[in-house]
């Protein structure tokens, strides 16, 4: 990662229940559901280590003997967990909750249900060098809707020439969908005084505020959401080998 104000620890999203991947989530986490023989999780803290962060910290819930135990002797991320056992606190509260591990400065977030096959430069590294927390509260990696595996959904946000972000309206398609991955800043958490929150709506007021920008992702981006979706991906990623 650059210097200066780039992030230097990221929040890894690994506590949900996986409801849409069952009956394969009956009896393991989503986070360690293997596309091509690798659990999702160590795609996108692979990527991270490529990038060069040191640091990242993974909340757990659901099954989460078996995520501490696969994440166990990682060193590159090293890792810190944000234990949720006893309650879910949805993606703000787990935020919130992992504060004091995540530090004061701004921070990646990054989903475990979506991975991408990289291009000719590191998503990561332009994600950070992008970031300009003077004129940014959040900074996302964006991929377009039409050509990203995996997308159920019309996108979610609408990019101008500057790369400010707005939310699609309900009746509209938008050109690009958000990837779970992300920079935020650690202010509007520290600040909430609930315990389970969503993340959605901080961005949304981000954007209504012109302050929610986006990078688009270079290369292939791909959502495992479903068990179908699985083997959607595993062919989108022998056609880009060839």
């Amino acid at each position: 990662m650059s210097a200066g104000s780039s992030p230097k620890n990221a929040m890894i999203f690994a506590a949900g229940l996986g409801t849409r991947m069952r009956p394969i989530t009956d009896t393991i986490p989503k986070p360690l559901v293997k596309v091509r023989g690798k659990a999702l999780i160590d795609y996108v803290l692979d990527a991270f280590a490529k990038a060069g962060l040191t640091q990242a910290v993974v909340n757990v819930h659901y099954l989460a003997d078996q995520i501490e135990a696969h994440l166990d002797g990682r060193m590159e991320p090293r890792i810190s967990i944000s234990d949720e056992r006893e309650a879910l606190l949805d993606q703000g509260g787990g935020i919130r909750k992992a504060l004091p591990l995540l530090g004061d400065a701004p921070f990646f977030v990054a989903n475990t249900d979506a991975f991408w096959v990289e291009g000719p430069t590191s998503n990561l590294r332009r994600l950070a060098q992008a970031w300009d927390p003077a004129r940014m509260d959040a900074l996302l990696l964006v991929a377009p809707t039409a050509t990203s595996v995996g997308v159920d959904w019309p996108g979610d946000f609408h990019m101008d020439q500057e790369g400010r972000l707005t939310k699609r309206a309900q009746s509209e398609v938008a050109a690009f969908v958000y990837s779970g991955v992300g920079v935020l800043k650690t202010e509007p958490f520290a600040n909430d005084p609930r315990e389970v929150f969503r993340l959605s709506p901080f961005l949304f007021e981000a954007a209504e505020k012109g302050r929610l920008f986006g990078v688009r992702l270079e290369g292939l981006w791909l959502h495992v959401g479903t068990p179908e979706a699985i083997g959607e991906a595993e062919a989108a990623i022998d056609q880009s080998a060839l």
